[in-house]
C-alpha cells in the first residue's frame, strides 16, 4: 500500500460520509479510521522491520531481543535526527547511509562511522547478559591485540563483575547501554534520563574502582534530538552503527558463511562494527574475522581515536 493511494481512497471516503445519514456516517469513518491505522501499519512495517539487526529491544526475565534495523534498499534513507536507527546499504565496501547524517550527529557528539577512505574500522560489542561467550572473545581480541568498546547494561555488571574487571585489565573501554535498557527516546525529563545512565557509572565504579568512559549506545537504537542533547550534556559520546548483522537469537544463530558474507562484504573504511557479545557465531569466527580484515589491510582501532 502507497501513501498516495491512501490518501486518496480516504479523501474519497470522508467526501461520501458528509453526504449520508450520521448512523451510517459513523460506521464508515471508523471504517475509514480502521483502513487509515492498518496502512500506517503497513508503511511503519515497510520502512521499520526490515532484516532487523543491531541493539537489543529489551532485557526482560533473562530474554534478550533485539529489533533494530538493517535497511538494505537501494534508496536512500531520509535524513532525520530522530527515530530507530537504520542504514541503507548503497554499495558493498562503501559506507551505508543512516538515517541521520555525520553532520547532524556531530552536533550532539554522536557517530556512525568515520568520514574517512583509511582502512580503519571500530570494533564493538552490545553486551546485555552472560551466556558463556564473552571470556573467548576476550580470549580472541587479546591474540590480535585488538582493542574493543564493550557497550553493558547495569545488570551485567553486577552479574559479571569479573568479566568486566578482565576488560578494563586488557585494554578494552566499558560504554553506557543504560540500566533498565528502556527506549530512551520515550523519557523526557533530564532527570530519569541521567538516573538510566548514572546508576551504570556507580555499579561500574563500584566494580573497577575507575569512572566510566563516558560512550553511550542507545537501547534499540531508539533517539531524538532531546535524548542526543542530554547525552551531550551529561558529557557523553554517543555511538550507533554503520555494520552489524542479525547475531542475538541465542537459539537461531546464524552460519559462518551468512556471518562472513555481510561482515566482510560490507566492511568500509571508518566502520562502526556493532556484534553481540551473547553470539556463539562470533565467538566461534572472531579469530578468523579478525585475521580477514588484517588480511583486507584494516586496522582496528579505539573509539577515542574516532573522536579525536
Amino acid at each position: 500500500m502507497h501513501y498516495n493511494n491512501l490518501s486518496h481512497h480516504l479523501k474519497t471516503i470522508f467526501q461520501y460520509i458528509q453526504k449520508i445519514r450520521k448512523p451510517t456516517a459513523f460506521i464508515l469513518l471508523f471504517l475509514a479510521a480502521y483502513a487509515a491505522g492498518a496502512g500506517a501499519a503497513c508503511l511503519t512495517e515497510h520502512f521499520s522491520l526490515i532484516s532487523p539487526v543491531g541493539s537489543p529491544d529489551y532485557i526482560q526475565s533473562g530474554q534478550y531481543t533485539d529489533f533494530s534495523q538493517d535497511l538494505t534498499q537501494t534508496e536512500a534513507v531520509p535524513a532525520s535526527a530522530e527515530g530507530n536507527w537504520g542504514l541503507s546499504f548503497q554499495e558493498d565496501g562503501r559506507t551505508p547511509v543512516g538515517n541521520a547524517t555525520m553532520e547532524e550527529l556531530a552536533k550532539y557528539d554522536a557517530y556512525y562511522a568515520q568520514n574517512t577512505d583509511e582502512k580503519v574500522l571500530y570494533l564493538t560489542f552490545d553486551a546485555g547478559y552472560e551466556n558463556g561467550n564473552t571470556e573467548s572473545i576476550l580470549d580472541t581480541l587479546k591474540k590480535h591485540n585488538v582493542p574493543a568498546t564493550f557497550f553493558v547494561v547495569g545488570t551485567y555488571i553486577e552479574s559479571d563483575p569479573d568479566l568486566i574487571r578482565r576488560m578494563v585489565e586488557e585494554g578494552h573501554t566499558v560504554g553506557n547501554h543504560t540500566w533498565h535498557h528502556p527506549d530512551m527516546s520515550q523519557i523526557a525529563d533530564m532527570d530519569s534520563f541521567k538516573k538510566e545512565i548514572t546508576d551504570v557509572e556507580d555499579a561500574f565504579l563500584d566494580v573497577t574502582g575507575q569512572e566510566m568512559t563516558r560512550y553511550y549506545r542507545p537501547p534499540q537504537g531508539k533517539y531524538n534530538e532531546a535524548n542526543l542533547q542530554m547525552a551531550k550534556e551529561l558529557g557523553y559520546k554517543t555511538f550507533f552503527w554503520s555494520l552489524a548483522y542479525v547475531d542475538w537469537y541465542e537459539n537461531d544463530q546464524p552460519t559462518e558463511e551468512e556471518a562472513f558474507d555481510k561482515l566482510l562484504g560490507r566492511i568500509h573504511p571508518g566502520a562502526i562494527v556493532l556484534l553481540h557479545s551473547t553470539s556463539s557465531t562470533n565467538a566461534a569466527i572472531l579469530d578468523e574475522l579478525l585475521t580477514k580484515w588484517e588480511e583486507m589491510g584494516y586496522q582496528i582501532r579505539p573509539l577515542s581515536e574516532l573522536i579525536g
